[in-house]
């Protein structure tokens, strides 16, 4: 049964897989310098909001308008002013607005200020949004309205027909108000109306507010645009409803707030150019900065936040292979490197792209007083942003605070630029350690292996020392090994030797004491002895005979062993000589049946046929000596999966199982001496042997499977 070996190099190489706690870490260390780097960041960031902070404290003029005084900020009535990008052109198509409509408001009847209970969302409402391009505040009115009434070209008056009424205070706090209407769709100009009371008898024409009045299927559209100068921070919209030109009074009102109550205008918040002026200058720094007031609305704003990484953007760029090393890098291990690491994204989502008021917990700490900073992931959790938020103060006194904004991209990248280069230094040294690893051991285990089969060519199957192993030069464990096994074999073979000469000189040195004795017991039954003395005189003789079987056997294997070297092969028909062997056995064993089974017609052997006679005499006569009296001994020749099969069995005694492999060894034997008075050294089988080696067989010897009794087979 084959059983898994764990060798040297296996074992070397489970050792060496040790070496991945490396690149472990490796990571756990780029992990732990990211935390530090994102904390350099914090207060990196940190240092800037404070340092933008510092230039706009005890500046009251920067924030000196109404919107930021005010207690709180009321949606709708409060407007800002968003920054409008690129220039508007007034037709009242409102294709211009297309990017800022999501910004709009849309005013119902919650937001009616005059009318009727019966008024409804389909009677009138209207969607309206101001913006600041250049030295003009923009603004437009998409009117949804049932009837729509237009000025009649004959009428002096202004206000019998839908018109669109607006309130503000001019730079030195002087309350104006303005009333739009047309005849048709077309290019339309503000009339100046009395700035007290609720006359809407115009003063005259003020063309520096101007714009465009275009009638649509739901109502009509607004678009039109007044010069910063005119106004400092406090407006108001309204668009009064005629519904009926025959009696044209106003049906319902709805705007931003009442233009007619000066007290009641909402405050407009206009982005400070002085503020982005001072902030405009860190639009390079890496960062996008905001200035909020304490409403949390946007006074000035710089940077961009996907350029903003804190670090170099070039990192997370991926560059044309320069040499064939980077293109390796590029074509197979970075797709390996990045199923751990991830690539900061190029895109990502902000939500704060055309945001005009913030939330978030650092900013409430700013404008309670506290500096603080906040870390955030984008809605498609893609990047994260730092911000840091500290307050700006004018005489302890909190106007607003400022924000500073980061992606934490540039880390990101300034870590997977470092770990490339980490995992690339450890693959290398694992490769290189691995394989100077599995060369030792390879070099190792062959050395064990070389000295393992020196040994075992030393030894043959018998047992015999054929020759010693080369003695190695080698400083070490295995050539101390080595040497040892060297020096063993050698005082091993040295005693082989005189054992296997012990025999002869044995058996040389007891034959003339045994001739001596044997001929004085001639000479001495020659003389006639007494009916007393001739037992012991035929019980020494008797001595003397198995003296002389026992020094024949010692000396027979020795023979047999030269009889072989010496003998040249010859072709005989081992059909034939089984049938001449069986057919004498029974002659000469007549106590014994004797079946010889042979199915084959011929079988052509090389060899020595004497010898082979005396191997089958050796393996027969164990048979006798163990089969009962009576009983059957089979000698049988066939073929067995494409192999030619002698095979010899008798019934008797079993073997004993842990004898069945030592029973061809020399001087082994199982024989009861007490029931046998043959003298018997076990070398029978082992002479059996080592003929059947010569003719190129296998021997073996086992109990039967029907536990009756025990056979030899030789396998050719």
């Amino acid at each position: 049964m084959w059983q898994f070996r764990i060798g040297i190099r296996l074992k070397l190489l489970l050792l060496s897989s040790f070496l991945f706690a490396i690149p472990w870490l490796g990571y756990k260390y780029m992990w732990e310098l990211e935390n530090y780097l994102l904390l350099g960041q914090e207060q990196t960031l940190m240092g800037t909001a404070r340092a933008v902070a510092t230039a706009l404290h005890e500046r009251p003029t920067l924030f000196d308008t109404q919107a930021s005084y005010q207690q709180d900020v009321r949606p709708g009535t409060d407007l800002y002013a968003h920054k409008i990008l690129d220039p508007i052109r007034l037709d009242g198509k409102l294709a211009d607005w297309l990017d800022y409509r999501h910004l709009a408001i849309n005013y119902d009847q919650s937001y009616l200020l005059a009318g009727t209970q019966s008024h409804s969302v389909s009677d009138l409402n209207f969607t309206h949004m101001v913006g600041i391009y250049d030295d003009y505040l923009y603004a437009f009115f998409e009117v949804v309205d049932d009837q729509t009434v237009m000025r009649n070209k004959n009428s002096l008056r202004v206000d019998r027909n839908d018109f669109l009424h607006i309130a503000m205070t001019d730079r030195d706090k002087r309350f104006h108000r303005y009333l739009i209407s047309s005849y048709t769709s077309g290019w339309v100009n503000a009339w100046e109306l009395t700035p007290i009371g609720d006359s809407f008898r115009p003063l005259g024409i003020e063309s520096r507010i101007q714009g465009h009045w275009q009638i649509t299927e739901q109502g009509y559209n607004i678009e039109l645009r007044i010069p910063l100068a005119m106004l400092s921070d406090k407006i108001a919209f309204e668009i009064n409803d005629v519904d009926d030109a025959y009696a044209p009074q106003v049906q319902a009102r709805i705007g931003t707030a009442n233009p007619a109550q000066p007290d009641s205008l909402g405050t407009v918040l206009v982005p400070s150019p002085e503020i982005e002026r001072i902030v405009k200058g860190l639009q390079h720094s890496g960062a996008r900065v905001w200035v909020l007031d304490k409403h949390k609305r946007v006074m000035a704003r710089s940077g961009d936040i996907f350029s903003s990484v804190g670090l170099e953007a070039r990192l997370a760029q991926p560059t044309p292979p320069q040499n064939i090393w980077e293109e390796f890098e590029q074509k197979y291990l970075f797709p390996l490197y990045y199923n751990i690491l991830t690539r900061p994204p190029d895109d990502f989502v902000d939500e704060l792209t055309d945001a005009y008021s913030l939330e978030g917990k650092d900013i409430d700490s700013a404008l309670g007083g506290k500096a603080d900073s906040l870390w955030r992931l984008t809605p498609d959790n893609k990047a994260v942003i730092l911000s840091a938020a500290h307050p700006v103060y004018l005489d302890d006194k909190v106007l607003g605070a400022v924000i500073v904004e980061q992606t934490t991209n540039g880390i990101r990248s300034l870590k997977n630029k470092a770990l490339e280069d980490l995992f690339n230094i450890i693959l290398l040294v694992m490769i290189l350690g691995t394989l100077a690893l599995f060369l030792f051991a390879s070099r190792i285990s062959s050395r064990i292996r070389k000295l393992r089969n020196q040994t075992e060519k030393a030894i043959d199957g018998n047992g015999k020392i054929l020759s010693n192993i080369p003695v190695s030069n080698t400083q070490d464990e295995i050539g101390d090994l080595s040497r040892t096994f060297h020096s063993v074999l050698d005082k091993l073979q040295q005693y082989h030797n005189y054992l296997e000469k012990m025999a002869s000189r044995l058996s040389h040195e007891l034959r003339t004491p045994v001739a001596i004795v044997k001929s004085s017991m001639e000479n001495l039954s020659l003389e006639s002895p007494t009916a007393q003395q001739q037992p012991y005189i035929d019980r020494a003789q008797e001595g003397l005979e198995r003296l002389s079987k026992i020094l024949t056997n010692m000396s027979e294997a020795a023979r047999l062993e030269h009889a072989l070297q010496a003998t040249e092969p010859e072709e005989f028909d081992l059909v034939a000589l089984l049938q001449s062997c069986a057919h004498g056995y029974q002659l000469a064993y007549p106590n014994r049946r004797f079946r010889c089974d042979i199915q084959l017609q011929e079988l052509k052997l090389s060899g020595a046929p004497d010898l082979f006679v005396q191997m089958l005499d050796k393996i027969t006569a164990n048979a006798v000596d163990f089969s009962p009296m009576n009983g059957v001994i089979d000698i049988s020749l066939s073929t067995e999966n494409n192999k030619v099969l002698l095979r010899v069995a008798n019934e008797g005694r079993l073997l004993p199982d842990d004898m069945q492999e030592q029973l061809f060894d020399s001087m082994i034997s199982v024989r009861n001496e007490a029931s046998n008075n043959a003298p018997h050294l076990g070398l029978g089988l082992f002479i059996a042997r080592i003929v059947a080696e010569y003719h190129s067989a296998r021997i073996r010897i086992q109990n039967l499977k029907d536990k009756s009794g025990v056979e030899v087979l030789l396998q050719f």
